[in-house]
């Protein structure tokens, strides 16, 4: 097999791992090829392979595990093909040379063992950071239940890196994807998590310390394949966070790919919206200092679709509003909705010089036409409409109801 036919069906095969992101790192070119800047680098992927910036590609789809929900399954009847890992290096240079991307966001199948697979992978980046001195941005996929040696070295050669829970839950795991397990995805987020403590800590006191995965590490969940509410599937992102310090966890909407009677049918439209209020829902768990049994709770263990988590909680919680702008706290100002981070600051250290108006807020980077149902003024209600949760429900959800675009 030549390695364009390779490269359309390993790019291809690529675009069901989302855990692809900028890396906020910094990788200084000391006489090498490429770096990577402080700002990091997106990604925009292309059917034949070609990326804006990142190049996005399994070193194999000839996996041993048959999990119910991936196209690369055992049991499927589709083209195999692997890479050798100078093919891939090599082809990552070509296109670097060609100005198509900027880095690599390398996966791969389970390849007749994860040691074996890491070993590939391995040899990929020993092959692009000590042959070819590349200096440009690489996020590697860890199989989990490789050997740890492998992991760690590869962890030194490497901006980021992602181990896939893919499942909330133990069962679902189990259910969908049979030879997996969490407690070995656990292990391999836990060596992660060590590993970067350690190198942290020698680096205060060696100034020449390797870096280790300076770009921490991430992971990704696949929405809508399981029976998996909301309130599982934050809880979980909520414990991934607190317990491996992961930097982001990545929603995927599962795109029916295999008939099976654990799965969506064929037919079922992919939940974009849910995965966009996941997405939400998880920058309220980082930044605004929400609790996942916040967001959604026993009684409303799934996300609105039709209003943002925040109003949600907002409209479920009248006794907190109307809230006086000019008195509010940092935490009270966050919950407001309409109002993030930084506008909060901003309109803390405005009230130190003046009382804020309703026409100062939007000066201040808030979003007013939500805000302005939730807030007073110096005593002043700006809202159009009287403060019922109702009306407010009503206002922020017009008729016709959203609908769906196709995802490809």
């Amino acid at each position: 097999m030549d390695i364009l036919t390779k490269l359309d069906i390993l790019a291809g095969a690529a675009k069901y791992d989302v855990s692809c992101s900028s890396s906020g790192v910094s990788r200084k070119n000391q006489g090498g090829t490429g770096n990577t800047k402080s700002f990091g680098i997106c990604h925009a992927w292309s059917a034949d392979g070609r990326c804006i910036s990142l190049l996005k590609i399994l070193l194999s789809n000839d996996c041993i595990f048959d999990c119910r929900y991936c196209v690369s399954r055992r049991s499927n009847n589709i083209p195999r093909a692997s890479f050798t890992s100078r093919e891939l290096a090599d082809l990552t240079m070509q296109f670097y040379r060609r100005n198509y991307i900027e880095g690599l966001f390398l996966s791969a199948a389970v390849e007749k063992s994860p040691d074996y697979t890491m070993e590939k992978i391995l040899q990929v980046l020993r092959l692009l950071r000590e042959e070819y001195e590349f200096q440009g941005y690489i996020h590697v996929k860890v199989i989990p239940g490789a050997d740890p040696s492998l992991i760690n070295q590869a962890g030194l050669l490497c901006d980021r890196m992602s181990v896939n829970i893919e499942q909330p839950t133990e069962h679902s795991l189990r259910l969908l994807a049979p030879q997996k397990s969490l407690p070995i995805v656990y292990a391999s987020m836990q060596q992660l998590k060590d590993q970067i403590l350690v190198h942290k800590v020698d680096h205060r006191r060696f100034r020449h310390t390797p870096r280790f995965v300076p770009g921490g590490q991430s992971t990704q969940m696949i929405v809508g394949a399981s029976q998996d509410s909301d309130l599982t599937i934050l809880h979980a992102t909520q414990a991934l966070y607190q317990n491996f310090g992961l930097k982001r966890v990545y929603f995927s909407a599962y795109v029916p790919v295999n008939q099976d009677s654990n799965l969506p049918a064929l037919a079922t439209v992919p939940p974009l919206l849910r995965e966009h209020r996941l997405y939400q829902s998880d920058w309220l768990l980082r930044f605004y200092h929400f609790k996942a049994e916040e967001i959604v709770d026993a009684n409303h263990a799934n996300l609105e679709t039709e209003i943002d988590p925040k109003c949600a909680w907002a409209l479920r919680h009248p006794e907190y509003f109307p809230l006086e702008i000019n008195r509010a706290s940092f935490e009270e100002l966050l919950r407001i909705p309409g109002i993030g981070p930084k506008s909060a600051w901003r309109i803390i250290n405005q009230r130190r010089v003046a009382a804020v108006s309703a026409d100062e807020l939007k000066q201040l980077g808030v979003v007013f036409k939500r805000a302005q149902y939730f807030v007073t003024c110096k005593g002043i209600y700006p809202g159009n409409k009287p403060f019922d949760p109702v009306v407010i429900r009503r206002v922020m959800h017009p008729e016709p109801p959203l609908s769906q675009i196709s995802l490809f």
